[in-house]
């Protein structure tokens, strides 16, 4: 398949530049591949859509301050120093701007108390860096770091919380899961009351997420590899599920990879922790998610690349002009689409 197969036309003033206030009034466009059919509601009336025992799994990864602002040594330069992965205890892979000036042996200096050294290349373009510091380094990253906010979002954002899940808890990520962005407390106990099942995975949101798809044929691309950890009471819930007939519904893209990337047979699913670069696009099987509760991405992005694989490519592009024409946001602030099981 060609990258030009998952185009589509998206004005700029649709880009959300601010989240939705409260966090469940965003809109909701409902999918059924199985009818084919397009619903506009709202995310608060999610619970319309669940059924007792249906259980949604969460990513409770948490965003690290993970953007530095530093100066070149001995130069002077401006420097920025973006975390991806941390790799050991000071050693992470990063990437930085301005990259032909951030060669091996670099050094980068964050004001008195931090700085790092470059130590090799990625294969990925990125670098890999050795931090020096005295005294707790998550505790100097908050001081001197700040949120990674996407690019085209060019708003600040007041409450850096607001780009945090509110069951955000792991810390590694560097960027949001945007489609937990739209749960309240509020509807999660609304949604726990009604006897569905609330299950929760890490994948710390690295390079693999977002990194461009830089070749025309999609099968060509190499996902990045991210950290991810399922525990145990969350695949036996997974397990129970799927063994009594019910739906296991992944909340994002980041919850879908790392359930499909623990699956060791269709409905099986078990303890796990490690490194994924599973890459889902059109004709993939899906082996353990049975609806889908996602944003609106990018054209051209591995994520509408999953999302076609879910609910059809053709569907798919259908519901993104049907969202254009309706003036729905888009992107990691804006509004959410409700894909229902196929079968």
């Amino acid at each position: 398949m060609n990258i030009s197969d998952f185009d589509y036309f998206l004005p700029e003033e649709q880009i959300a530049q601010v989240p939705a206030d409260p966090r469940d009034s965003s809109r909701m466009m409902v999918l059924s591949p199985k009818t084919q059919s397009i619903e506009h509601r709202h995310f608060y009336q999610l619970d319309e859509y669940l059924t007792d025992g249906d259980v949604l799994i969460f990513n409770d990864t948490r965003v690290i301050p993970a953007r530095l602002i530093g100066v070149r040594q001995p130069t002077g330069g401006k420097a920025e120093v973006f975390l991806l992965r941390q790799l050991e205890r000071d050693r992470w892979e990063v990437l930085v701007k301005p990259g032909k000036k951030m060669r091996v042996g670099s050094v980068i200096t964050f004001g008195h108390e931090l700085s790092c050294e470059v130590l090799a290349y990625t294969d990925f373009g990125g670098r890999i860096v050795k931090f020096s510091y005295e005294g707790i380094f998550e505790e100097i990253l908050d001081r001197l770091g700040t949120m990674p906010l996407p690019p085209y979002i060019h708003e600040t954002l007041e409450d850096p919380e607001r780009y945090q899940t509110i069951y955000s808890r792991e810390k590694g990520s560097a960027a949001a899961p945007t489609a937990g962005l739209h749960f309240t407390e509020s509807l999660m106990d609304r949604l726990r009351k009604k006897g569905v099942h609330l299950g929760f995975v890490t994948l710390h949101v690295g390079l693999g997420t977002f990194r461009p798809v830089q070749v025309d044929e999609i099968e060509d691309h190499v996902m990045h590899s991210e950290f991810y950890s399922i525990p145990t009471e969350t695949a036996d819930l997974i397990r129970m599920a799927k063994q009594e007939g019910r739906r296991v519904v992944a909340v994002g893209t980041t919850s879908i990879r790392t359930l499909e990337s623990a699956a060791v047979d269709h409905g099986m699913i078990e303890e796990k922790r490690g490194q994924t670069n599973i890459f889902i696009y059109p004709g993939y099987q899906f082996k353990i998610v049975d609806a889908v509760i996602t944003n609106f991405h990018l054209p051209k992005s591995t994520l509408i690349m999953l999302v076609s694989a879910f609910a059809g490519r053709e569907f798919t592009l259908q519901a993104y002009r049907t969202a254009v024409e309706e003036n729905y946001r888009f992107f990691s602030f804006g509004d959410a689409m409700l894909i229902q099981s196929r079968a």
